[in-house]
């Protein structure tokens, strides 16, 4: 919107001229994502205790978090808002990669919000089924990739990390793929939202990551001298990014222990969602387990506590997912919440260094 309203102006004023560049825009949608939340943070704190839009908290998780009962909830409706509003102003909005990502945040935002309102309505901290919810979030992923093959002219293939040239063409199966990838990672950041900031600080990380990735994908020198796949037109994905970050940014403020407000699903399922979605467009897919590695430990924690009591009677963890095991070993939250910050970021590390390991 900015850039279609500014731009022309760069012939009289040069100043202006600076809105093309994809960085200076990344900067501003960071900027604006953090203000935004800054600004309605209070507001969406102060209504959602009005209506009693309250967390209701598990009763076999550990026994501090009941204290915790009745912090407002939703307050992904704030980080959506943060990200969305940022993203229309200053991406370029001709782009399709832009709307298939907004598309993909937007649809399970919408699913998140559905089993938070049934979770406050219920007063229960169960919303939708389990099958319910995972068959919609294979629905929006399927959405995704099935816009890139009719919209876009992104090669339904997959690289692999550490190696240059390694392609396997997916064919009949990128659909079904990306589906997974999408259900997959949004579940994944929703395991990962079980205390203080947590989940939002290591979404901050793994965004900002991908603002990178996706950037060089979007820029043809870049690419190939790091020898990438080369996405025309995928930079703009990174000011979605940006805005995530600064998104973060700001909900953190509130988010921090002890939380004044949680993200509940809407903001957890669309985050994931979101970073899936960037994963795919940038065409690093698989580089996710590496970039968004603390989301996938959590994740296998409860799989593997699941299969092994199934299977054996036996529980591997104390309690799943493992942010829990290690409070259950005596770690205070805030020791769990920075160090889990700090393996983050570290991921991100390890996922960077592919760029030239190659």
């Amino acid at each position: 919107m900015l850039l279609d309203l500014l731009l022309p102006l760069g012939d009289r004023i040069a100043p202006f001229n600076v809105i093309q560049y994809i960085t200076f825009r990344c900067a501003g949608a960071a900027l604006t994502g953090v203000v935004l939340s800054l600004l309605l943070g209070p507001s969406f704190i102060r209504a959602a205790r009005r209506l009693s839009i309250g967390q209701t908290i598990r009763e076999e998780g550990p026994e501090r978090h009941q204290s915790k009962a009745g912090t407002p909830t939703m307050g992904g409706l704030l980080i959506l808002t943060a990200v969305i509003v940022p993203t229309l102003l200053w991406s370029d909005l001709s782009n399709i990669y832009v709307w298939l990502a907004i598309g993909t945040t937007i649809g399970l935002g919408a699913v998140g919000f559905a089993d938070d309102l049934l979770k406050v309505r219920r007063r229960h901290n169960r919303g939708l089924s389990m099958k319910a919810k995972f068959a919609l979030q294979l629905l929006v992923g399927a959405a995704l990739g099935a816009g890139l093959v009719s919209f876009t002219p992104l090669d339904a293939n997959l690289s692999f990390p550490f190696f240059k040239t390694l392609v396997l063409e997916l064919g009949v199966f990128y659909i079904p793929f990306v589906a997974v990838l999408i259900a997959g990672s949004s579940n994944a950041v929703n395991l990962t939202d079980g205390l203080d900031g947590l989940a939002i600080g290591a979404t901050l990380v793994a965004a900002a990551t991908y603002a990178i990735f996706v950037y060089i994908a979007g820029n043809s020198i870049a690419a190939g001298y790091l020898q990438v796949s080369y996405v025309p037109g995928a930079g703009e994905v990174a000011i979605i990014c940006s805005a995530l970050v600064g998104a973060s940014l700001g909900f953190l403020w509130f988010n921090a222990h002890p939380a004044q407000v949680f993200m509940g699903d809407v903001g957890s399922l669309a985050i994931g969602g979101t970073i899936g979605a960037v994963a795919v467009l940038s065409k690093q897919e698989l580089l996710l387990v590496l970039v968004g590695g603390l989301f996938v430990l959590e994740a296998l924690s409860v799989i593997v506590q699941v299969a092994s009591f199934k299977m054996t009677g036996r529980r591997v963890l104390r309690m799943a997912p493992i942010h829990h095991h290690f409070e259950l070993r005596g770690w205070s939250e805030n020791q769990v919440i920075v160090r889990f910050w700090i393996l983050a970021v570290l991921f991100a590390f390890l996922g960077l260094s592919t760029l030239k390991l190659r």
